[in-house]
């Protein structure tokens, strides 16, 4: 098995001449000397981490474990002082995006003009102020570099890439991976997002597409669909889930229809896009540690935990000049993998994201319910396309209600089989039972099925408080 492809790209970036080995020491001193170039820049260009890094500066850090000395950068801070991380006049901004939600992040980049024209880009959150983030040529040059290394192990020269992600304005997650694919002699062609899967499956047979880039439950839906079967077996070689959790069910059953291995990836529109990949092993991402300082954190504490234990993820940017992000604290849930990766790169390696840190709905006895428990659950169900799960009554009293998007004509037998999948899991049993889970099978209800946009879903809480 050949070694992750982002192993060349770190080669490269730390100035290695072709005939060394990549070895732990020299991407932790490369690190080292990034994270003291982005501080100090920061506080030069930066009238909030001018503030925010009042008494420290680059040298403050002896080695990488004294980032620990340096606060945290929240999405809060995003959203009431955005200007304020601005280090580049705004003639030098190419591309600025704007997220209004308070419950998850999407992906998309707006043209800017003068004055800079803003696209307001919603998930179903609850709006707040909008988190804006800008991105210099420069910026986005890094994130086709990284397409382009990341995607060498899914296709190759001469292979065809399609797209089912936005894509239609210059500088989009779409725009940018046609650019990266371009420079490995791959065709990439921009879909769109999934709206008639029908329309898709055609064009991934009329575009021949080895590869196909998306969202995981519009991925779902697709394989789900009647027409897949229609895909002539061995079209699809490789296929790439992204922008989301992306739940265990979901590549097992794609891996079931289409028999092509699935790679996830890990990235955010606060990361560039791009912040890691699966290798050809698919036992977790291989970060962009040139461009990227990632640690692991205890939730509460925001100490730092030990490598294979869980925690929230947080990053610095290290080569980012219009809006360097310092200790930027995503709500993500994973672990670095203290075991060596079957393809033998020293790059680091993290599990797949668990879930976020809103995902979780607190019950009664201590106990809880995540997305993640009942993606597990219901997604393996056959007919089910995707679900939208609220939890309602009174603290003690609680009730789940739980709207299932059903392929036609099955939905009795689809709501028996989630019910049956719910009542294995020992929380559900405990603190619904039968008589507080409601089920519904629907159809054509818009509202569920996947989603559009690329918003993290969420279990929303609509209980009341006691008295």
């Amino acid at each position: 098995m050949r070694k992750t492809s982002l192993e060349d790209m770190t080669i490269r970036k730390l100035g290695l001449d072709d005939d060394e080995t990549l070895t732990r020491e020299a991407i932790n001193s490369y690190q080292l000397y990034k994270l003291r170039e982005t501080v100090d820049y920061a506080k030069e260009n930066s009238p909030y981490y001018r503030r925010h890094l009042k008494g420290l500066s680059g040298s403050t850090l002896a080695g990488l474990k004294d980032i620990n000395c340096f606060p945290f950068t929240v999405p809060d801070d995003l959203r009431k002082n955005s200007l304020d991380f601005l280090c580049v006049s705004h003639s030098n901004v190419a591309r600025v995006v704007t997220v209004n939600t308070t419950d998850g992040d999407i992906t998309g980049f707006a043209d800017t003009q003068t004055p800079l024209q803003l696209v307001a880009l919603n998930s179903s959150g609850t709006t707040s102020e909008p988190k804006r983030l800008y991105f210099t040529e420069e910026d986005l040059e890094l994130t086709v570099d990284f397409f382009q290394y990341g995607m060498a192990d899914l296709v190759e020269t001469g292979q065809r890439v399609l797209i089912l992600m936005p894509g239609d304005r210059p500088g989009s997650v779409g725009d940018l991976l046609v650019k990266g694919l371009e420079r490995m002699g791959v065709e990439g062609r921009v879909h769109g997002q999934v709206v008639n899967p029908s329309e898709t499956i055609k064009e991934i047979i009329d575009f021949k597409a080895d590869c196909l880039v998306g969202i995981p439950a519009q991925l779902l839906e697709l394989i789900r669909h009647s027409d897949a079967r229609n895909v002539p077996p061995g079209t699809v070689k490789s296929i790439l889930l992204s922008t989301d959790y992306v739940p265990a069910a979901v590549v097992r059953e794609v891996q079931k229809i289409w028999y092509c291995p699935v790679f996830n990836h890990y990235g955010m529109t606060e990361t560039g896009l791009g912040g890691g990949v699966e290798c050809r092993a698919l036992s977790g991402y291989h970060l962009r540690e040139a461009d990227l300082y990632f640690e692991i954190i205890d939730p509460e504490t925001g100490s730092p935990r030990p490598d294979g234990e869980l925690g929230e993820i947080a990053f610095t940017t290290l080569t980012r000049k219009g809006m360097p992000l310092i200790r930027y604290r995503t709500g993500d849930l994973a672990r670095f993998l203290p075991e060596p990766c079957p393809c033998g790169t020293v790059l680091k390696r993290m599990e797949k994201v668990r879930g976020r840190l809103g995902s979780t709905v607190s019950l009664g006895g201590g106990k809880s319910l995540s997305i993640s428990d009942l993606d597990e659950a219901i997604f393996p169900v056959p007919a089910i396309m995707n679900y939208r799960a609220g939890v309602s009554g009174r603290k003690g009293n609680e009730i789940l209600d739980i709207s299932l998007h059903v392929i036609p004509g099955a939905e009795r037998h689809a709501v028996s089989s989630v019910l049956e999948a719910l009542l294995e899991l020992k929380t559900i049993r405990e603190v619904f039972g039968e008589s507080r889970l409601i089920l519904t099978g629907v159809v054509n209800d818009r509202s569920i099925r996947p989603s559009r946009g690329t918003a993290k879903r969420t279990i929303s809480d609509s209980r009341e408080m006691n008295d």
